[in-house]
């Protein structure tokens, strides 16, 4: 009995002795990084232009693979089996956070420790220049004494013209008629041909439209001014309503799995902070129409539930749930 309490005692210490050296080992070789979307596309394009700026801090290449399909679950799925080593990242978006009520996958960031948030995407409702309103509150009023007779622009569920307009029904209660498309760029095409009257869309994809004049702005969708934006309207300025809702907006980030060891986690979270912070990868989210987050941990993790709440009750009060969000356990904001 004192023989195995002594090994077990020599082991412990030895345990001790080992782990600062293999914390100040990691990482010892190349690591993978998995990108939950295809060549070219948002994720694509941010998992990119960080990467080269993290390498030197980690004194090793991050080598880049494209995994899409599933809205991002054959990439979550991958990484969560691969070992919890620290050597595999998951470059991802908001996708896995409406999962489980899609019925898409079981795996959502709940299994996943956020290395960084990068940053996030902003919204701005936009009209058609030949509709009268000058304000999202025009707008709204319109509505209520047309009811169903103004077309929104839109696209299905998981994206950003969606989930606005839910968000949008939610807080004012107008109504307005659907009109899908298979993605941001076709919908403002239509938007500027008069087939539709209005659509929710992200920045990137209606900038240069605003700045030449083919669109008008109504608002953005924040609470808080944007960078390059300060002279659109904030949703918030006639419908305070919407800030319990807000920030909200697509986000791209690094992950590792919820078990890898507080070492390779620690090594990291302080390579992608100082990669994140670096003069380059700002400049390149600004330019992207992305507002920089470049948060870890718990406070990332306070940012992406609260926006699976926000998300995932707007779905269910849209009627587009497989699983209702409350049956899932999570709280409406």
């Amino acid at each position: 009995m004192k023989r195995m309490s002594l090994f077990a005692l020599v082991s412990l210490l030895g345990a001790c002795l080992i782990s600062p050296a293999l914390a100040a080992d990691f990482p010892t070789k190349n690591l993978q990084g998995v990108i939950m979307w295809g060549a070219g596309g948002a994720t694509d394009n941010v998992s990119r232009a960080i990467t080269p700026l993290v390498e030197p801090y980690l004194d090793k290449q991050i080598v880049l693979i494209n995994k899409p399909g599933g809205t991002g679950a054959i990439s979550t799925q991958y990484v969560n089996s691969r070992p919890s080593d620290g050597y595999t990242l998951l470059f991802g978006a908001e996708n896995p956070q409406v999962h489980r009520i899609l019925e898409l996958s079981d795996i959502d960031y709940k299994d996943f420790y956020p290395v960084n948030v990068l940053g996030r995407g902003v919204g701005v409702i936009v009209a058609n220049n030949k509709m009268p309103w000058k304000s999202f509150k025009d707008l709204v009023e319109d509505a209520q004494k047309r009811p169903g007779e103004i077309k929104m622009g839109a696209t299905g569920p998981g994206g950003l013209p969606y989930t606005v307009g839910a968000m949008a029904k939610t807080v004012t209660g107008f109504d307005v008629t659907s009109v899908p498309f298979g993605g941001e760029g076709p919908g403002v095409t239509a938007l500027q041909g008069g087939h539709v009257d209005f659509m929710p869309a992200g920045i990137t994809a209606v900038r240069e439209h605003i700045r030449a004049g083919r669109v008008k702005a109504l608002c953005v969708v924040s609470d808080e001014p944007i960078p390059g934006l300060e002279d659109i309207p904030l949703i918030t300025q006639d419908f305070p309503e919407f800030k319990k809702y807000l920030p909200w907006g697509p986000f791209y980030g690094v992950w590792v799995k919820k078990d890898v060891p507080d070492a390779a986690k620690k090594k990291l979270v302080e390579a992608f902070q100082k990669g994140a912070a670096d003069p380059k990868f700002q400049a390149f989210l600004k330019d992207f129409g992305t507002v920089s987050m470049n948060i870890s941990g718990k406070e990332a993790d306070e940012f992406l539930k609260k926006w699976q709440s926000v998300t995932n009750w707007m779905y269910e009060y849209a009627g587009a749930t497989k699983v209702s969000p409350g049956k899932l356990g999570i709280p409406k904001p």
